[in-house]
């Protein structure tokens, strides 16, 4: 049986692993952080929105990204760089701004969710849901204006979301009546759910371990591919050259600089993005539904006795710093949401960077090396992903079929 080494540690390189493993492989996952679920899986938004895959790419968006620049608090911050890579991604986002395209890729996207929530709940058995405060939530979008609300309607209803009015969506969330202004009404998709990614790493980190087939968690920064003979031979990082029979890239934003050493242009860009952390005190009014307010770009998400406030695209390259500014900004709106939800004198902010596409479809299987496989480019929605993304990456690698039609899914 192969050896095949998995390259990131976070929430998609362990999923990975896991699938491999179960297909018969035996694996080692390289990890540069001292521990798992350390990056972009540290404090995301907590949500799995397996319906709600919307790309961000779309008619009218390059018009709205213009508003949002202007607005104080507004979900998108840009800052030039000196980077081509910068331009060239953000030329092939505008080209996939169109109606047609973005419907297409949604529908690709609501396979690949559907397939993720079934592969979760196969997963259940082994890294039991309490391990990673996983529930079943429910999710709902909020609008602000009558005008968005209408057109998200139609698509709503495809997607099998029950349409809510004002006064509903206070009903079936009485969290959103401490809010300082008022709704138009609302989308709820049941199923939906939340959960903390970085806990669920650790416990699918601990399923690995015990593993018969699970060689060992190496650390070590990947730096470069070693190739020859046209397949790739090794891995050259700070800990020296690892060999293996086949190897998955699944290192986040890093994956752009690895396997540009081997010759592969992959269209990442960084989507650096805020969360807030608080604890809920007895008394507060917590959100009990996952809850996202669609104009101003901001996830509420309860987990266990906590609060999970997400938001925002920067685009500034791989900063990871904290920009007190805007952990300002998105406390300020939590605040005028949801006031009453958590104690917001204790917040632990974190920012990350979430590796995406131009078409917002993350990239899987093959390269033009017959033993170097992908998994990389999900976005903000890599733990919604995660699961499915894995056991697809799995079928390619031992090669079997993958469930449905990969196109729009893999490396052009």
């Amino acid at each position: 049986m192969q050896h095949v080494l998995v390259i990131g540690g976070g929430v998609i390189g362990l999923s990975s692993a896991w699938w491999l493993l179960e297909a018969g492989c035996h694996v080692s996952v390289l990890e540069r952080a001292p521990a798992v679920g350390a990056g972009a899986s540290f404090a995301n938004g907590g949500q799995l929105s397996y319906r709600y895959v919307a790309p961000l790419a779309d008619a009218g968006v390059p018009l709205k990204a213009l508003h949002w620049l202007l607005q104080r608090d507004g979900p998108l911050r840009f800052r030039p760089e000196a980077d081509l890579r910068q331009w060239r991604w953000l030329a092939s986002f505008i080209a996939h701004c169109r109606a047609d395209v973005n419907a297409r890729t949604t529908a690709r996207l609501l396979q690949l969710g559907q397939l993720s929530r079934a592969a979760m709940a196969q997963l259940a058995p082994v890294v039991p849901p309490a391990a990673f405060g996983w529930r079943e939530a429910g999710k709902l979008v909020v609008y602000r204006s009558a005008r968005a609300f209408a057109a998200a309607a139609r698509p709503a209803g495809q997607q099998g979301g029950t349409l809510l009015s004002a006064a509903d969506c206070l009903a079936r969330e009485p969290a959103l009546a401490d809010a300082q202004a008022r709704f138009a009404g609302g989308v709820y998709s049941a199923g939906e759910a939340v959960a903390d990614c970085h806990a669920f790493c650790l416990a699918l980190d601990q399923r690995l371990r015990a593993h018969p087939r699970f060689g060992a968690v190496l650390q070590g920064e990947a730096r470069a591919f070693v190739t020859a003979n046209g397949k790739v031979t090794g891995v050259a990082t700070s800990a020296g050259v690892i060999g293996a029979d086949a190897f998955v890239l699944a290192a986040g934003i890093r994956s752009r600089d690895l396997a540009a050493s081997a010759g592969i242009d992959l269209p990442l860009y960084p989507l650096k993005g805020y969360s807030l952390t608080m604890p809920i005190r007895p008394g507060d009014r917590a959100p009990e539904i996952s809850v996202t307010d669609f104009e101003r770009k901001v996830l509420y998400a309860r987990i266990d006795d906590r609060l999970r406030v997400a938001a925002m695209v920067d685009l500034v390259g791989e900063d990871t710093s904290l920009d007190a500014r805007r952990v300002a900004a998105l406390k300020r709106l939590a605040r005028q949401t949801m006031p009453r939800a958590a104690d917001y004198c204790n917040v632990a902010a974190w920012a990350g960077l979430r590796p995406a596409t131009p078409s917002s479809a993350p990239i899987l299987g093959a390269t033009a090396y017959p033993n170097l496989w992908l998994n990389v480019g999900h976005g903000p929605l890599g733990f919604t992903f995660a699961c499915g993304s894995a056991s697809i990456l799995a079928d390619l690698v031992t090669g079997r079929a993958p469930p449905f039609a990969l196109d729009g899914l893999t490396l052009r």
